[in-house]
């Protein structure tokens, strides 16, 4: 069995090549059926927005002896009868209870009554309330930043790069890692909050820097084709691909491992829920991006630029050659 030095040396030298590339529709085929599969989550298990985004009463209940859930909500419909009550248990010691819009007798009752309900004084309670204004706002801006990383996104490359079909793949893979990350994170029946959306963001960034080296390398080989190349130009996007392999294997696991740390043990053992969403959306993100990279936007740009003519008639040139050595051999 090889060692990890010598499978990168063959894999840079192109003695040992996985077919990105020249299997790139099998792997379309399962990046659409992701996508579309992320999609349809809505419909099975709608996707749970914060309260930040949908407004609404908030309440903290902090340190009860008891952190029954239950209670919470018999304390809630006991003033209020019928309110969407959602109750979780906060860093394994507070209750917090979120609520539809209440007026202000209406959180002073439910105050008191979960006070009551979890045998804590009054002061043990408090009470915020986000109005459906600023939370429609909350929504312009997420989806504003969102709007104006991918512009930006797309010119930059099509600068850096000089043309924009490497700009078009990146953004497609840049879309294909959100609408999964988004449809794996609603699955799993966790809220988008803002810091999911700050976590959104962050992943995109780190999928455009994995992108970015990868293109870096198929631009740099396929510059160095030339005429003489005796390489297509797929065969070339695939050993720039393969030859940055382990590269992003291994920037993916150093970057998953600390993230991995802080969503599994500081969110699920110690209970640090703020902590859960900005590190789940990053921790299922990393590991999506580098798929979306290596399967998705390589072999898209390979797609996008092999039926130009000029690349067509070369590519032409290298497959007669090829049959007549073939022949002649």
């Amino acid at each position: 069995m090889p060692s990890m030095n010598e499978f990168g040396n063959n894999l840079y030298s192109g003695k040992t090549s996985f077919p990105f590339v020249g299997k790139r529709r099998l792997w379309f085929i399962i990046a659409i059926a992701l996508v579309v599969g992320s999609a349809l989550v809505p419909f099975i298990r709608p996707i749970q927005f914060s309260i930040e985004f949908t407004g609404g009463s908030q309440f903290t209940v902090q340190a009860p002896d008891s952190v029954d859930q239950d209670t919470a909500k018999q304390a809630v419909q006991s003033v209020v009868a019928g309110a969407a009550t959602k109750v979780v248990v906060v860093n394994k010691a507070d209750i917090r209870v979120q609520t539809d819009q209440m007026s202000d007798v209406q959180t002073q009752q439910v105050s008191d009554a979960l006070a009551e309900a979890y045998k804590v004084d009054a002061e043990a309670v408090t009470s915020s309330f986000i109005g459906p204004a600023w939370g429609e706002n909350v929504t312009k801006q997420s989806l504003w930043g969102l709007a104006i990383f991918l512009a930006l996104t797309f010119l930059i490359l099509a600068i850096y790069f000089r043309t924009w079909k490497m700009s078009a793949a990146a953004i497609i893979g840049l879309l294909d890692v959100l609408v999964i990350t988004v449809g794996i994170y609603a699955l799993a029946g966790f809220e988008i909050s803002p810091a999911a959306v700050i976590g959104f963001l962050t992943i995109l960034a780190y999928s455009l820097y994995d992108t970015t080296v990868v293109f870096d390398k198929i631009r740099e080989n396929t510059t160095e084709d030339g005429e003489k190349s005796a390489r297509l130009f797929g065969e070339s996007v695939n050993l720039a691909v393969n030859q940055t392999l382990v590269r992003s294997i291994n920037t993916s696991v150093v970057a998953a491992l600390p993230v991995g740390a802080v969503l599994f043990i500081g969110s699920f053992w110690l209970g640090a829920e703020s902590l859960t969403d900005i590190s789940l959306s990053i921790f299922v993100g990393i590991l999506v991006a580098t798929y979306s990279t290596l399967f998705v936007a390589a072999p898209l740009y390979s797609l996008f630029r092999e039926n130009e003519p000029q690349l067509k008639e070369r590519d032409a040139r290298i497959r007669e050659a090829r049959s007549k050595a073939a022949v002649d051999a």
